[in-house]
């Protein structure tokens, strides 16, 4: 599993919020949330809110609605637009104080918010056929807002964002289960659809809940006290983290070390593919150089030439010959999305010489693993741009010399975001109450030694933000984990798949069951898009009412005794079949003394009939009940069934 990625924002930059928020002196000012591009949720009320100076008139005018209020002595206004239905033309929403304010290209659709860890974060690039999603991404009625990932010890006002035109340069590092869900959605409805991606990988699930949710639920009592004390030396921890932000960007201006000349004897040797602190820097976070001298074919002299690096965790900035050559993400602004993405980066033929070429990678890690880490060392190669079969690649893999510093100040509490609330507050909070329609989640894999209890976490989770968005209970649609061997108790992700089953129990919400396009041995499986589609069939079902949909796999409703068998009840069991043409497998049967045994499974009609020898009076049932799991048992529209655990009646 791949650990937190955040961002670190500056003592200034949050000085200059807390100005701007508090309205000392500001100009009337709208939160980034309101921007050109944006869409608006149709038929709900627009509630419009932002900042001025205290006493300060402020008039709004949007597609011949107007309203007007006065800031607050606090310099907060907010007021409310009747609202708008979609299609036409874009739209200008004008905001007027002492200055005017004025946002084009907006138009009128549907709203969701995507949320979670590292599988809803995880980007279109690093999915399945990424070449092709991205050049068809050209969307104009499709539009992308993504949260910047920076945690908070206090609810925030506002974030640093911009909504996007969807096309092939903004999709690549976007959410793809959130991406792939819009387009199938917008397709659907003809309609503009507008994304929001606030997610984070490697993180819990009750950092993306406030406060009073967790409390009212009792959890998180002693964490919630730690950080009310490290809330007390923030001005100390912000300044020393503005220095150590000071010394990594120095040291971002200095490329000598990427120069053919430079001495690096001194320097030590890492083999690669690995993480670099698998491979000589455990715990570090920061800058480290790496370097390694390639000998060219004398062939290849003055040719174009691409070099495939595989993911490089989370930074990068590529030299060949002291030449840049290419590198994704940036320090500041800080963006992170990229640290699974596959490094392919084309090298000039003026910078290629026979024999020894320089090949030089500047890392930038800010939490968890580092490094040249993500693929085999046969995907690590030099190789001319036109392939030619009389020479084989240039491995780049195995050895390279490396220098790290500067370091990155890990601070306790607000450095972890896996601290209850910190994600909310900074990247969920400063939305509130934009108007959205729905919610998609993709997160447990970080709560997974919970299970049965990861139940309640979402309860708390879904009734939060329904809550403070107070627009009623509007659809939370999540995704099952997918299976994966995480090589612990095989039982804990069974009850995480059963506790995220149980949630179905709370109106408006809807799962999208995954055990059939997961990968073993990959925490992140790269078919997005089939996630994004079983997503867009719950709410073109439940919520636009479209007829006719299949939109659930089989999910289990009842048991009963039927002599020495146990027959078993579905909703959404059309057509049960196995999707392989094998036996029904991953089925167990317990007798009165609790003990599971493999149980022989035959369908009739939509329910099925369980039996096994060892289990001559049945009184609990389970299915799928392991880490391993991939279950051939589908409804007639080749959605697999959810793992369950269940009682007889």
């Amino acid at each position: 599993m791949r650990t937190p990625r955040l961002a670190r924002p500056a003592a200034a930059v949050a000085a200059v919020l807390l100005l701007l928020a508090t309205g000392a002196g500001a100009d009337v000012r709208l939160p980034a949330i309101f921007g050109d591009h944006m869409v608006l949720q149709q038929q709900e009320p627009v509630r419009l809110w932002g900042w001025a100076d205290p006493g300060e008139q402020v008039d709004v005018a949007l597609a011949g609605r107007h309203g007007s209020t006065t800031a607050d002595a606090e310099g907060r206004w907010r007021l409310e637009l009747p609202a708008l239905e979609a299609g036409g033309d874009a739209l200008t929403l004008v905001v007027e104080g002492h200055n005017r304010i004025e946002l084009t290209d907006i138009l009128v659709g549907e709203v969701w918010i995507g949320s979670g860890q590292s599988n809803m974060q995880w980007s279109v690039t690093a999915s399945d056929n990424a070449e092709a999603e991205i050049a068809a991404a050209d969307h104009p009625q499709i539009r992308l807002f993504t949260v910047p990932r920076v945690t908070a010890y206090t609810p925030q006002d506002d974030v640093s964002a911009a909504w996007q035109v969807c096309t092939p340069q903004t999709v690549p590092a976007f959410s793809a289960v959130a991406y792939f869900f819009g387009r199938d959605l917008q397709r659907a409805l003809d309609v503009p659809v507008g994304l929001i991606n606030s997610s984070l990988g490697g993180t819990i699930i009750e950092t993306w809940i406030d406060r009073p949710a967790l409390e009212a639920a009792g959890m998180e009592a002693g964490r919630l006290a730690a950080i009310e004390e490290a809330v007390e030396h923030a001005a100390e921890l912000e300044s020393r983290r503005a220095a150590v932000r000071d010394a990594v960007v120095a040291a971002l201006a200095d490329d000598g070390p990427a120069a053919p000349g430079f001495d690096d004897a001194a320097w030590p040797q890492m083999d690669t593919p690995t993480t670099w602190e698998d491979g000589g820097l455990p715990g570090y976070d920061g800058v480290v150089w790496f370097r390694k001298t390639v000998d060219v074919p004398a062939a290849w002299a003055g040719q174009d030439l691409v070099l495939h690096l595989g993911p490089v965790d989370e930074i990068d900035d590529t030299f060949f010959n002291g030449v840049r050559v290419g590198g994704m993400g940036s320090f500041e602004p800080r963006v992170v999305d990229f640290w699974a993405a596959p490094r392919e980066y084309p090298i000039p033929g003026a910078l290629v010489t026979a024999g020894a070429n320089v090949l030089a990678v500047r890392c930038i890690d800010g939490a968890g693993a580092g490094g040249l880490w993500g693929s085999e060392a046969a995907d690590m190669y030099l190789a001319p741009a036109a392939p030619s079969s009389s020479q084989p690649p240039v491995s780049v893999a195995g050895p390279w010399k490396y220098r790290a510093g500067p370091e990155l100040l890990t601070i306790p509490g607000l450095s972890n975001p896996n601290q209850p609330t910190l994600l909310y507050n900074a990247m969920i909070h400063p939305l509130i109450p934009f108007a959205l329609r729905g919610a998609l989640w993709y997160q447990g894999e970080s709560n997974r030694s919970q299970g049965l209890a990861y139940e309640a976490r979402m309860q708390a989770l879904i009734g939060c933000w329904r809550g403070l968005w107070g627009v009623g209970d509007f659809p939370f649609l999540y995704v099952q984990l997918a299976p994966f061997r995480y090589g612990s108790s095989p039982h804990l992700l069974a009850e995480i798949w059963e506790a995220q089953r149980r949630v179905l129990d709370l109106p408006n919400t809807g799962m999208a069951v995954t055990t059939d396009i997961g990968d073993l041995d990959d925490i992140h499986p790269r078919n997005k898009q089939e996630v994004g589609r079983r997503l867009a069939l719950w709410a073109l079902a439940n919520t636009y009412d479209r007829d006719g949909l299949v939109h659930s796999g089989p999910l289990v409703s009842r048991a009963e005794v039927h002599g020495s068998a146990l027959r078993l009840y579905f909703e959404h069991g059309a057509g049960l079949t196995s999707r392989d043409g094998r036996p029904l497998d991953w089925f167990e049967l317990a007798g009165t003394d609790g003990v599971f045994h493999p149980a022989v499974a035959r369908i009739d009609g939509e329910a099925l009939v369980l039996f096994s020898l060892d289990a001559p009076t049945p009184t609990r049932a389970r299915f799928a009940w392991d880490e391993l799991a991939e279950p051939n048992l589908v409804n007639g529209a080749g959605l697999p069934a959810s793992p369950f655990l269940i009682d007889v009646e």
